[in-house]
């Protein structure tokens, strides 16, 4: 059975508790955590398209927040962008 949920992903944390050479990766980790916490999985597949919006405007410089559209299909969470 597939299960579809739409989140918006806070990431001002991440941008006020973290370097500026270290705000991209750990925003990516921050995506993977919160899915794998509001999906209940451990196995959580991330779309090219959030990496590339996440990575956009450089290292240091990560959105506010991201909106993504998220379907289970087993054990398996995948995820994309919507915008």
């Amino acid at each position: 059975m597939e299960e579809e949920r739409i989140y918006t992903i806070p990431l001002r944390d991440v941008t006020n508790k973290s370097p500026t050479t270290k705000r991209a990766p750990r925003a990516m980790r921050a995506i993977r955590d919160f899915l794998k916490k509001h999906m209940k999985s451990d196995i959580v597949k991330l779309d090219n398209s959030i990496n590339e919006k996440v990575w956009e405007r450089s290292l240091n410089k990560i959105p506010a927040k991201v909106r993504v559209k998220v379907v289970k299909e087993g054990d398996v969470v995948k995820a994309t962008l919507i915008e």
